[in-house]
């Protein structure tokens, strides 16, 4: 053997080199895989993405009845229907006046579907209500478009 193969073996066997690669039957294998993968994978992180909006509804529900709580501690009563949940943004002018008004939110958030919350006083379910649609943006309705509410 001389100096020159045992230095390069790719000089040894030209064609090797030229038949690397892959067949279309690998492709297709690989392609297939991929397409069984994701038929699993996406409705599940579809689903999530619902999920994911129920849960900040009801964080923002949440926070949004902290800051009527405050609101009741330092004006001995919730905001009325009429002045709404904008009593925690700026100072309502219909009456009765609250006494010890602060800005208690900076601004209010609309629900994850991109509607305000509603607000009910007095509550269908407690003394105040605090809900949002869901996604159908209707009363009632199970799964995604079931309510999201102060009482659960």
């Amino acid at each position: 053997m001389s100096t020159t193969t045992l230095l390069n073996p790719l000089r040894r066997a030209p064609r090797r080199l030229a038949q690397a690669g892959f067949t279309l039957i690998e492709l297709m294998v690989v392609l297939v895989i991929i397409g069984v993968l994701a038929a699993l994978i996406v409705p599940n992180v579809l689903d999530r993405a619902d999920d994911a909006r129920v849960t900040a509804a009801k964080t923002d529900v949440n926070n949004l009845m902290q800051a009527l709580k405050l609101y009741r501690l330092d004006n001995q009563r919730y905001p009325t229907a009429e002045q709404g949940l904008q009593a925690l943004v700026a100072r309502p002018t219909a009456a009765p006046a609250p006494m010890n008004w602060k800005q208690y939110l900076e601004r209010l958030p609309n629900d994850p579907w991109g509607r305000p919350y509603q607000y009910l006083n007095p509550g269908v379910r407690g003394e105040i209500d605090v809900m949002s649609y869901g996604a159908d943006g209707q009363p009632g309705g199970e799964g995604k478009n079931a309510d999201v509410g102060s009482w659960q």
